[in-house]
């Protein structure tokens, strides 16, 4: 049960990284020498260093007492710092992965290369990459380490889970709903959320394909759905609506470097994309067949407003985390 220990860290780091990895998928890894945990990461942001690389940094500067350098996340100096390091220096060393160590050179060299020639004792893999031309990165690992030494499969079903928007975004729109409310139910009387559900929502926003909202939550709220609690650029706007009655004067439409579309159909998810979607129950009913997953922010409080998605769903909860005081729910939906 011990490696089932291991990689349980290294799939709650993955996902503190749900979705902002994209169009990367999320990933941990923790490395382990002699039964003492060195590092536990997880990728964070497509283009940069993947969790084999920043879990390995940070075990050298376990074993070793000294601090890196240089900048973890550029993923070519990362590895080239690996490379260079005394023959033998993670012998002693286990890691657990999430998925299987790229094979393929892109944004950022192959892990399974880098694996291959650090001879680790062992490595241990939650699940097979399924994307073709993505997989074979074992059988390239396999070739610095005996084949005995590697193990696949350790919470497999797991694994699957924290991969399935990657998987989805490959042939067709992932979408995502995003809603807070308080913990009876409750979504009306301006923010629910804290500072730090705040800061990750508008991370999500960051690095989505597109925000879909209802036509009615911008002529209601007047919302401006910027990023300015993480500091990045706004993301791209859909608004589905039969009508083309909007204001161009609010904030939402006066953002620099923001295309803001009126729909009146939603054809555009079937292209591969990330999705999310931010609204009401209007909103809620409408895209319910469309949804693959719920992200609930709960904040612990009770609340007599009486706004409140009043819809039939099922959902099964994959992860949960907690972000300052409110409760974080990664959600499936399983219909109704």
């Amino acid at each position: 049960m011990i490696d089932e220990f291991y990689m349980q860290l290294a799939l709650d780091k993955a996902w503190k990284y749900q979705g902002l990895t994209y169009p990367n998928p999320a990933v941990g890894a923790v490395v382990v020498q002699k039964g003492k945990i060195l590092s536990i990461e997880a990728h964070q942001k497509a283009g940069t260093s993947h969790a084999e690389v920043l879990a390995l940094l940070s075990a050298y500067e376990s074993i070793s007492g000294n601090k890196i350098d240089f900048d973890r996340f550029d993923s070519q100096l990362g590895h080239k710092f690996l490379l260079d390091l005394p023959e033998g220096f993670f012998s002693e060393c286990s890691i657990y992965v999430t998925l299987e160590p790229c094979s393929h050179t892109g944004k950022t060299p192959s892990c399974a290369l880098l694996l291959e020639q650090l001879h680790l004792e062992r490595v241990v893999i939650g699940m097979r990459d399924p994307i073709v031309g993505h997989d074979g990165g074992i059988d390239i690992v396999g070739r610095g380490i005996l084949s005995s030494t590697i193990k696949i499969g350790i919470l497999e079903e797991s694994c699957k889970a924290l991969l399935e928007p990657f998987l989805i975004w490959q042939s067709r729109a992932f979408v995502l709903f995003k809603l807070a409310q308080t913990s009876n139910g409750r979504i009306g009387g301006g923010y629910l959320s804290s500072k730090a559900s705040l800061t990750h929502v508008h991370q999500l926003r960051e690095v989505c394909s597109t925000l879909l909202i209802g036509g009615n939550t911008v002529r209601v709220d007047k919302p401006t759905l910027d990023c300015r609690f993480s500091g990045g650029d706004a993301p791209d706007i859909r608004i589905y609506s039969k009508v083309d009655d909007f204001d161009r004067e609010i904030p939402l439409f006066g953002i620099d470097n923001r295309e803001v579309e009126i729909v009146h159909n939603l054809d555009f998810l079937k292209k591969p994309s990330f999705v999310m979607v931010e609204g009401g129950e209007g909103m809620l009913n409408a895209l319910k067949e469309k949804i693959d997953w719920m992200l609930i922010y709960q904040t612990p409080k009770l609340s007599t407003n009486s706004l409140t998605y009043n819809t039939t769903m099922n959902l099964a909860f994959l992860h949960t985390q907690k972000k300052d005081v409110d409760m974080m729910i990664w959600s499936k939906n399983l219909g109704h």
